[in-house]
């Protein structure tokens, strides 16, 4: 999914995401770059031993994607 870089994705199917995206409609699709700055911007919110399966899986497709194999978190 996040390999394709025109690809959407809806934040309401990633609890943590859903999460970040607190100010805006969880289920208006955004872009995979646009996911992946969320996570990176704020990974201190992401509760990491919350991460389904299928949402670290996610994060590591778009920082192969978008951040070159590094996602830079503080």
């Amino acid at each position: 999914m996040a390999q394709d870089k025109s690809a959407m994705i809806v934040p309401a199917d990633f609890p943590e995401l859903k999460m970040l995206v607190w100010n805006r409609d969880p289920l208006r699709p955004i872009p995979c770059e646009e996911a992946f700055a969320l996570y990176e911007r704020n990974w201190r919110f992401v509760e990491t031993e919350k991460l389904t399966d299928r949402e670290a899986r996610l994060i590591r497709e778009l920082t192969d994607a978008f951040g070159n194999g590094i996602l830079l978190v503080s």
